[in-house]
């Protein structure tokens, strides 16, 4: 395909009997009103909350499955759409909570008539096997390290209705935590019948099998083609959903989705590039959520430990040959916020993710290319997950003729969606494309989990000894002044060394048919089908 074709699309031709052929007919008018499709371009890799490299896809489906202590609470953004409240929590299987007066405990009551899907009730036993493996898994326990929860030790039993957890010090990222996807309460009960000595969190069952809490149930899964999901009418930790039945299918192609809502046949499409959201934007009964997505960014991943991109004079030859207006209005529309063109290498504000002060110069990117440990070039592979095809391959085809002006050659290359979080996991791939999202607002959150550690999160493999002090320093700062003044230091030492390249926070566009009511943004970008209804 050519550059022409992508940075000109809108919506594609569909042949006759696509969607057919895809399992996506007409609507069915008995039980509509009760009845949610969703085209999606792709299905969970595990529907373990603590899964190793679960993806996008298992994220929405352990939302809806899994209950947890807490949840966020929504603001209206704009009739009937909402968005999460990072700032007000509520219970969900906690009915109640008390944190002490020196902050280093918080007692959760747990709901009487909680109950998991087999009809057994919630109890603290639970709650507590559920928090204890969430802070053993390895996925989940650096997450759960955020809010210093870190061993099964500080998870008190007091009684069958009541949790403590126990903290060394007061944590402003505790509570928050709880209310994420990793902490999701499980059916011990049932989970430990298919534990082994080996597996004591039975990761291996849980990977394809539910022991679940939450607002809708497993009906059925089809590998690699669609779910079903069935309401629990048992649930009491929320508002009864007023869907029954929702069916989450997998269509590859961004405009057999969009056609597809366009028509009436599906009502939500996830994952659609801007050129689709122009092309349905005005069509008869389609509505188009558009919210800014603060905290999450697309970026240009180098894995710092792998040569040449162990050397910081390449990294800033990358930085200054990157097309990124060509990109941002060429492939994403000028849909969401530009995270380049910056002027400050020491910043003046705190503020974080902010615009780099690295813009398109193809003179400055050779200076630096000709200091690096590859003055004349060098081929390399640029990767990106299937998944973010419609967006990722037009920016490798830009991305490939800008480097090439340089003397860099790429290979472009796709991993499947399958895969794509185990080979970040195993820092396997070098140059890429991703996106992702801090699920925690304060700025020295986001430089703890994207530019520090040895987990999957630190895409550049990046470590720096000043940083990681300054991060230890913040961590618990309570003197605003010192705070911002630590967290600007490391915001000139990130932008000094370029570890990654962020390029913008791109906008949550979502179609739908527009007669639907409640959907909510959450930092995981997936569908919350509990606050969904027709009309």
């Amino acid at each position: 395909m050519k550059r022409r074709d992508f940075l000109e699309g809108g919506l594609m031709a569909i042949p006759a009997g696509y969607l057919a052929m895809q399992g996506i007919g007409p609507a069915v008018a008995q039980g509509r009103a009760e009845t949610l499709r969703v085209l999606s371009d792709g299905v969970p890799n595990t529907f373990d909350p603590s899964g190793a490299g679960a993806n996008r896809d298992a994220n929405g489906f352990s939302w809806n499955v899994y209950s947890r202590l807490v949840r966020f609470g929504r603001y209206p953004v704009a009739g009937e759409i909402y968005h999460y409240d990072y700032d007000t929590l509520e219970g969900e299987v906690a009915e109640s909570w008390e944190v002490s007066p020196d902050g280093r405990s918080i007692t959760f009551r747990i709901r009487r008539d909680a109950t998991f899907h087999d009809g057994t009730p919630i109890t603290a036993a639970e709650v507590k096997w559920s928090l204890d493996r969430a802070v053993s898994m390895p996925a989940s326990a650096r997450q759960m390290g955020t809010g210093s929860m870190t061993s099964p030790d500080q998870f008190v039993i007091v009684d069958p209705r009541t949790l403590r957890i126990d903290f060394p010090q007061e944590d402003r990222f505790a509570l928050p935590n709880l209310a994420l996807t990793f902490p999701a309460i499980i059916n011990a009960r049932l989970a430990r019948q298919h534990a082994t000595a080996a597996d004591p969190w039975a990761a291996e069952w849980l990977r394809e099998n539910v022991a679940g809490s939450g607002a809708f149930m497993l009906d059925s899964f089809t590998a690699g083609q669609q779910i079903a999901f069935a309401r629990f009418d048992g649930w009491t930790c929320g508002p009864m959903p007023r869907l029954r039945r929702v069916i989450h299918q997998l269509v590859p192609a961004p405009s057999g989705r969009a056609l597809a809502v366009e028509r009436g046949d599906a009502d939500i499409a996830v994952g659609l590039p801007p050129q689709e959201i122009e092309g349905l934007e005005g069509k008869p009964g389609v509505r188009i959520v558009s919210i800014p997505m603060r905290n999450a960014f697309q970026f240009i991943g180098m894995n710092n430990d792998i040569a040449p991109f162990d050397d910081v004079h390449l990294r800033l030859a990358i930085a200054h040959a990157l097309p990124y207006r060509a990109m941002f209005e060429g492939v994403m529309r000028g849909r969401g916020r530009p995270l380049f063109g910056g002027t400050e290498w020491i910043p003046a504000s705190a503020a974080w993710p902010a615009p780099q002060p690295y813009a398109t110069d193809l003179a400055r990117a050779r200076e630096h290319l000709a200091k690096s440990k590859v003055p004349d070039g060098f081929a390399t592979s640029f990767t990106f997950n299937i998944a973010d095809e419609a967006v990722a391959e037009p920016l490798a085809i830009l991305i490939q003729e800008a480097l090439a002006e340089i003397g860099i050659t790429l290979e472009i290359a796709k991993v499947p969606s399958a895969q794509w979080g185990t080979l970040q996991t195993e820092k396997k791939v070098p140059f890429f494309f991703d996106v992702s999202v801090a699920w925690l607002n304060d700025p020295d959150y986001f430089f703890r989990i994207f530019y520090s550690g040895d987990w999957r999160w630190n895409y550049g493999s990046f470590r720096n000894a000043e940083v990681e002090a300054l991060l230890a320093e913040v961590r618990f700062e309570r003197d605003r002044a010192v705070y911002e003044a630590k967290v600007r230091r490391i915001i000139e030492i990130v932008l000094a060394e370029c570890p990654i390249i962020l390029l913008w926070q791109p906008s949550h566009d979502l179609p739908m048919r527009d007669d639907l009511r409640g959907y909510t943004y959450y930092f995981h970008r997936q569908v919350d089908y509990r606050v969904l209804s027709r009309g």
